[in-house]
């Protein structure tokens, strides 16, 4: 029987390589869908997921990472003060318009944080320095995003608006496919590169390894006192948007989050896991990205089927007085059963290894060079085999039936 289904399979060469480049072409369209949609959602929460804080507070009108009201600065002392809290530090978030040399305008998003504190984790550091960052208008940038921002390392010096920027650091898996460039930097820098307004005679430049700025406060808020130095200082107004939180050991994390809500107005506290799940669900429900890519999936499998369902039919009937002779032996229909859907499980192993191992190739490319994840898990892997798997088997069903309908007499016909 083995050798009988393999003898079917190989015996026209052609056919057999269109069949298994059918296959490829739906395992690597499956997986690759699949690893989009995975590696999509799992970046956009790469910062959420690094972070050592048990709780996240957030304004009551918080949507996901990127979309929530900000609230006051003044709001991380009653935090701190709430029993059972062991450590708040704040982060913040805006845009800037990221400017090089000969080269073109493109937005950024910009954090900040306390570079001396724990619980906000901006990646991995490939190169640099996190301390560094408290120095004026000094930077960490994501490696994905090294060539869209063209910077070749630590060192670069560029503008965000009209402030200059220094590259100090080079950090790693921080980056959402979803969003512009991230820019990591202190919660001062931060301050002054997204909520300091600024006159266009602004002049800073670098003199023996030193910044000089002359005219930086030509415009200011007018609500802001005089600033002893050339970045915005912080204060009790300053928008955030996060709160992190470090429970004391053995705390109640429901308890505390109820707490905290009670002593910050219009806020929420969640958890690390529930704040990601909750930008995880926006992207796949609110923006039907997860239906696009769930229809690329069923488009890759329908046409693998198409094309498997083709080529079996196509060999079945070629046989058909092969078959005819084995039932006119006293063959049994299962016995002819198995070996047709015994050719379709080799179909769907040959085509499944050489689709995998391009699907791999690919997955490393984009993000070596273009920094977009297209995650390939081992669950993944074994779902993607039982998919060509089925797809394969289910083609050779519509095989079966024109072999259940031939007449063992087919033999003496000529």
């Amino acid at each position: 029987m083995a050798s009988l289904a393999r003898r079917n399979l190989f015996e026209d060469i052609p056919r057999f390589l269109v069949a298994q480049a059918g296959i490829m072409f739906a395992v690597s369209l499956v997986t690759i869908q699949t690893g989009i949609l995975q590696g999509f959602t799992r970046s956009t929460t790469l910062l959420i997921d690094q972070s050592k804080a048990d709780l996240w507070v957030v304004s009551d009108q918080f949507v996901y990472l990127e979309l929530t009201q900000p609230m006051p600065l003044s709001n991380l002392t009653p935090a701190k003060n709430v029993p059972g809290v062991a450590q708040a530090e704040v982060v913040m978030r805006g845009s800037g318009q990221w400017q090089v040399p000969q080269g073109e305008l493109t937005s950024v998003r910009i954090f900040g944080f306390d570079p001396n504190g724990s619980l906000f984790v901006p990646g991995r550091l490939r190169a640099g320095d996190i301390a560094a960052l408290n120095r004026p208008f000094t930077i960490l940038a994501d490696h994905a995003n090294l060539n869209g921002l063209k910077l070749e390392g630590v060192g670069d010096r560029v503008h965000i608006d009209s402030f200059p920027a220094e590259v100090v650091g080079i950090t790693q898996d921080t980056q959402s496919i979803a969003s512009s460039a991230y820019i990591f930097t202190s919660l001062e820098n931060a301050n002054t590169y997204s909520n300091t307004r600024f006159s266009s005679q602004v002049n800073c430049r670098y003199e023996g390894g030193d910044l000089n700025c002359t005219n930086f406060y030509a415009e200011r808020s007018p609500t802001e006192t005089e600033a002893p130095g050339p970045v915005e200082p912080l204060n009790q107004a300053t928008p955030i948007v996060f709160i992190l939180i470090k429970a004391e050991p053995d705390q109640d994390l429901a308890t505390l989050a109820t707490n905290l809500e009670a002593a910050l107005p219009n806020t929420r506290a969640f958890t690390t896991a529930e704040i990601s799940q909750i930008t995880r669900d926006y992207w796949q429900q609110r923006t039907g990205i997860g239906f696009i890519l769930g229809l690329g999936t069923a488009v890759g499998v329908i046409v693998g089927m198409v094309i498997v369902g083709q080529i079996l039919y196509a060999s079945v009937s070629d046989h058909l007085k092969e078959f005819g002779t084995l039932k006119a032996m006293g063959a049994s229909d299962r016995f002819i059963y198995r070996i047709i859907i015994e050719q379709a499980l080799w179909m769907a192993i040959l085509g499944y290894v050489p689709g995998m191992s391009l699907c791999l190739g690919v997955s490393y490319w984009a993000m070596s060079s273009q920094g977009i994840l297209i995650l390939i898990t081992p669950l993944t892997g074994v779902g993607v085999l039982g998919v060509a798997i089925a797809m394969c088997v289910g083609s050779a069903v519509f095989a079966i039936q024109k072999v259940t309908r031939v007449d063992p007499a087919i033999v003496f016909k000529a």
